[in-house]
């Protein structure tokens, strides 16, 4: 995996969160994980992607390229959705 696998920056004060203490973890919406868990945790990697070639509309990929920095990632997605809506 490569070190940045986030779209965004964070937006978090990671120097102050490294000062606070454990104990100031509220864990109560969180399950432990225990050794069952993890003798059935399994890693997946995502899918690749094929390349393709796509004419759009030049207004419909001008508005995904202003809203999004990862705008092909977001067309992907608002295809899936389709697809994933449209099926029997």
């Amino acid at each position: 995996m490569k070190a940045k696998n986030t779209i965004k920056e964070s937006r978090t004060d990671w120097n102050r969160l490294k000062e606070l203490p454990d104990s100031n973890i509220d864990f109560s919406d969180v399950p432990e994980l225990d050794r069952d868990f993890f003798s059935r945790a399994q890693v997946r990697m995502p899918k690749k992607k094929k390349a393709v070639s796509l004419r759009l509309d030049p207004d419909v990929l001008d508005w995904f390229k202003h809203e999004e920095k990862q705008y092909q990632t977001k067309i992907n997605a608002v295809l899936r959705a389709y697809v994933e809506a449209h099926q029997h």
